[in-house]
């Protein structure tokens, strides 16, 4: 079948397949052959260093002290120095944390369960987002470890044996979250490390210097692509996995116990679970996309992160915001339906109390915005997902801003009823993990393949073995194994 490309308004490359207007799109686009995917993904990382990076660097280091000092003067002065008050003893902080947790949700998703439904278009977005994941969940876990106040204290949460016979609370929401979280973070961790393990021995035979090649060749574990290294890899990668998908689940459930499991109106719901993992998932989605529409510009991946990619995300993103949407009218049903005057109270607050700006900026984010990919050219508009996916973040911020917030400021005893203001180190602090998230995805960038090279190959014409190279051309080499690995 041929195809004939025709450049876009946008500047994106588009395939008008002649014969069926109903086919997809190709992955990979540009006429790429395995070796110059190689060199693309590969030179990312070889070539020098730009100007425009170190400055990219430069801003989010200096983002990211704003945060070391927030903490320095947290630890001095004590959690005081936080906006908290009573009765609002949660705020910035434990919002911070589930957004960051939230976030780190989309990576194991694409890789994970998509990988596990054969979804081949997650090729060239798996490897980014498994970063992410990982960048998220350190954010995150600052929150916790610092709200408890003495944070030097903080290994009173892990199971061991207290020579004073002092246990963790099991019953306590905090310790079932230090369990989750660190195993979703190792993971995590293990999952994106393994799937690295091939790329790490192409970055280690292409080395030009004795210390690249040592570095690249201690993290490869001695790949050499042969049949027996690729049958213990897709072994374990799909071990991975499975131990991931349930974890996607499981992970941001348990971060809903936090409020679920209190007697607390506005919190105290069974939809909790699901209506976090989907909002999880939709913030999720949302940060990769934003990070990826900058990243293949500035390098150059148009060919293999392509619009069918970004439609797809943007169709994900669009279901889940449908989802996040049904969990909010149901909450506001249920508190009608159950009859009990507190739990009406709290959404009636919620929706033209004090904080009645904060609960409509969140619809409007997540529920309405989201609402116009419906139409193929918002899906399509580089400019349009790159605007709703920041919408989204900020209105699933001001998500988790509402249920911790508005729930608690006004609580049974109007005389003890209070108004919450963030101060600056709340602030500055949240600032700051945005300076650690983006300084971490950059060091990722430039010295690590962006693209799981040998999978965005898998999915090429050329490692189907019934494939016919273009005249001229020869073979580049064959598929190998369930992914269809082709040679490096």
């Amino acid at each position: 079948m041929s195809a004939a490309k025709t450049p876009d308004p946008s500047g994106e490359i588009r395939n008008d397949l002649m014969e069926d207007p109903r086919e997809r799109a190709p992955l990979v686009l540009g006429g790429q052959n395995f070796h110059t995917v190689s060199n693309k993904v590969a030179g990312i990382v070889e070539e020098k260093t730009s100007l425009k990076w170190i400055l990219g660097l430069g801003l989010a280091m200096s983002i990211m002290l704003i945060l070391v000092g927030s903490i320095g003067k947290l630890v001095h002065t004590g959690i005081g120095v936080w906006g908290n008050n009573h009765p609002v003893g949660w705020a910035w902080d434990i919002t911070g944390f589930v957004f960051w947790i939230g976030i780190g949700h989309a990576g194991t998703l694409i890789s994970a369960i998509l990988f596990l439904l054969r979804q081949k278009w997650r090729t060239s977005i798996n490897r980014a987002a498994e970063a992410m994941t990982i960048f998220a969940v350190m954010c995150a876990g600052l929150y916790p470890a610092f709200h408890v106040g003495r944070v030097w204290f903080a290994y009173w949460l892990f199971p061991f044996p207290g020579q004073m016979g002092l246990w963790p609370n099991f019953k306590s929401p905090l310790v079932w979250d230090v369990f989750a979280v660190s195993t979703y973070a190792t993971v995590s961790i293990l999952f994106w490390f393994v799937g690295l393990v091939p790329d790490l021995a192409l970055m280690r035979d292409r080395a030009k210097t004795k210390l690249r090649h040592t570095v690249y060749g201690i993290f490869a574990l001695g790949w050499r692509g042969s049949h027996r290294h690729w049958l213990n890899y897709e072994r374990a990668y799909l071990i991975l996995a499975g131990l991931s998908t349930p974890l996607v689940l499981s992970v941001h459930s348990i971060v809903s116990f936090d409020f679920a499991v209190s007697l607390l109106p506005g919190w105290h719901t069974t939809i909790f679970p699901p209506y976090f993992v989907a909002g999880a998932i939709f913030s999720g989605f949302a940060m990769v996309m934003t990070l990826l529409i900058i990243a293949r510009k500035l390098v150059g991946l148009e060919h293999l992160i392509t619009m069918r990619h970004l439609e797809n995300m943007n169709k994900i993103m669009l279901a889940t915001g449908t989802m996040v949407g049904y969990a909010y009218g149901m909450e506001f049903f249920i508190a009608w339906y159950s009859g009990n005057e507190y739990e009406r109270f709290a959404f009636i607050n919620r929706a033209i109390g004090p904080y009645a700006w904060a609960y409509w900026t969140m619809v409007s984010c997540n529920v309405i915005f989201p609402q116009l990919f419906w139409f193929k050219k918002v899906r399509t508009s580089i400019p349009a997902m790159f605007v709703l996916s920041i919408i989204v973040n900020i209105g699933m911020w001001f998500e988790r801003f509402v249920i911790i917030v508005t729930s608690l400021h006004r609580d049974f005893i109007p005389s003890s009823w209070s108004y919450f203001r963030p101060r600056l180190v709340d602030i500055s602090m949240f600032a700051g993990t945005f300076g650690l998230f983006f300084t971490m995805f950059l060091l990722f960038c430039r010295y690590l393949p962006m693209l799981a090279v040998f999978e965005v190959k898998g999915v090429m014409p050329a490692a189907d073995p019934h494939h016919e190279p273009a005249a001229g051309l020869g073979s580049v080499g064959s598929g190998k194994g369930g992914h269809g690995h082709g040679a490096h």
